[in-house]
């Protein structure tokens, strides 16, 4: 497969389409949790108590939302990358632990184990040069 061996000079490439593919999903799926307002965000961040936090379910929820919907922009531009992947994973891991508590088992918390193993090898990757945080 010596063909293929030239490709790793297009890693940064490589990552520009799994940051702005990431990102544009969780704006996706984040923005109508942002928009939800008090109510959503109160169901959203009941979430917690699956992690033993069981206090202003409002507030997290909030966060959960603002995370994964500007979380994602700025995974797209590549602005604050590592921090928002560590928020992210943050995220899902109470995520996947909401899913495993509520009998979903490992079928209904693969989604967010594997955004979350994605996340924290991208924390330790880096954007690539083409983001806002490019050194």
């Amino acid at each position: 497969m010596a063909y293929l061996s030239k490709l790793s000079q297009y890693k940064d490439l490589g990552l520009l389409i799994i940051r702005v593919g990431l990102g544009a999903m969780f704006v996706y799926h984040g923005y109508p949790k942002l928009m939800a307002g008090t109510d959503g965000w109160a169901g959203l961040g009941a979430s917690t108590k699956y992690v033993g936090i069981t206090f202003a379910p409002v507030f997290w929820g909030f966060l959960a939302a603002l995370v994964e919907t500007l979380g994602g922009f700025l995974l797209i531009i590549g602005l604050a990358f590592r921090p928002v992947c560590l928020l992210l994973v943050i995220n899902l891991i109470v995520a996947a632990a909401m899913h495993l508590a509520k009998g979903d088992g490992l079928q209904g918390a693969a989604h967010a184990i594997e955004d979350a193993i994605m996340f924290a090898g991208l924390f330790f990757i880096g954007p690539g040069k083409y983001s806002v945080d490019k050194k």
